[in-house]
């Protein structure tokens, strides 16, 4: 379930590569608009496809209709709020207790019926799910895209963003502000690394192994650990042979998944990876796949735990 989840998030990124909207605010223009009358009711925001929308109040029942929303709705600690969540939730444990309002196919009545003051909806799933929106919003539901980060900064912004939907302002900036000081503390170690390591990084087994270039989380979180992601030559997520992957023999090998049981053990024993010298060296590192790709605020964690599995001498003081 968790390789399906996966391409299906890939092919709609891609998707959502080809449909960019031209009246999508820009970074600088979010922000702007993000710090006029932080916490103050009435509010109007525009979310992410131009959809205005009015609070009369901090909403007191929210649902939200993707794991990195949600994961950020936590944070925010507004745990009583959420009345309904993603069948596909992981974290926190307390995601996974409350209603499920469908995962790659939405329950519109169901979502209808709970009677939400808001939803929050993404723009990656809008081309997938846009009737369903719309069906939403028809039926007086307000309804929020949150913008598809695709850097840090921006998932700054979703989170200052949501906190400032949900009267959580401040909150959000607490967040973001621990954020920003855990990515200064991990940078600052790497920083002292004398020799920067190539890197591969798997998200998908054989026989179709994919791996992101540029312009992705994974590679953002790469060059800020001072590693070089041996696909950057191309961009988003696309497959890749395995002889391409000894081609280019990567000092490390990141494998994001956890699908396929064993699946270290198997990547190191794959016909030629022997003179790889991620292989040699015995440096292929599974880490977390969540924690690693959700625009939230455990992305600190997953650049920590990418960082260690590269340059573990940089942290064992």
């Amino acid at each position: 379930m968790k390789k399906l989840w996966l391409i299906i998030g890939m092919t709609l990124l891609i998707l959502g590569g080809c449909n960019e909207q031209e009246t999508l605010p820009t970074e600088k223009e979010s922000s702007q608009e993000i710090g006029n009358s932080e916490t103050a009711f009435p509010l109007t925001l525009t979310d992410a496809v131009g959809q205005e929308i009015t609070l009369e109040e901090a909403p007191t029942s929210i649902i939200s209709m993707i794991p990195s929303n949600t994961e950020i709705l936590f944070a925010l600690g507004l745990d009583e709020e959420i009345i309904g969540v993603n069948d596909y939730e992981s974290y926190p444990k307390e995601a996974l207790e409350k209603e499920k309002i469908g995962g790659m196919e939405y329950n519109i009545e169901k979502i209808i019926s709970l009677s939400p003051d808001i939803v929050f909806a993404h723009e990656s799933i809008v081309s997938m799910a846009e009737s369903g929106l719309q069906q939403l919003r028809d039926a007086g539901v307000k309804v929020f895209v949150v913008q598809d980060a695709k850097d840090f900064n921006l998932t700054y912004t979703t989170i200052e963003q949501i906190g400032r939907a949900t009267g959580k302002y401040e909150e959000a900036q607490a967040v973001i502000e621990d954020m920003k000081a855990k990515v200064d503390e991990i940078q600052e170690k790497v920083a002292k690394v004398e020799t920067k390591k190539t890197v591969f990084v798997e998200t998908s087994d054989v026989p179709e192994i994919y791996t992101p270039g540029n312009g992705t989380f994974m590679q953002e979180i790469l060059t800020m650990v001072n590693a070089e992601n041996i696909m950057a030559d191309q961009d988003g997520w696309f497959q890749v042979n395995p002889e391409e992957i000894v081609s280019r023999n990567p000092d490390v090998m990141l494998i994001t998944y956890d699908y396929v049981e064993g699946i270290v053990e198997k990547v190191k024993q794959r016909d030629g990876f022997d003179t790889v010298t991620a292989i040699q060296n015995d440096e292929v590192v599974q880490v977390d796949e969540d924690a690693t790709s959700r625009p939230g605020p455990r992305l600190v964690e997953g650049l920590e735990e990418v960082a260690k599995a590269i340059y573990p001498e940089a942290f064992s003081e």
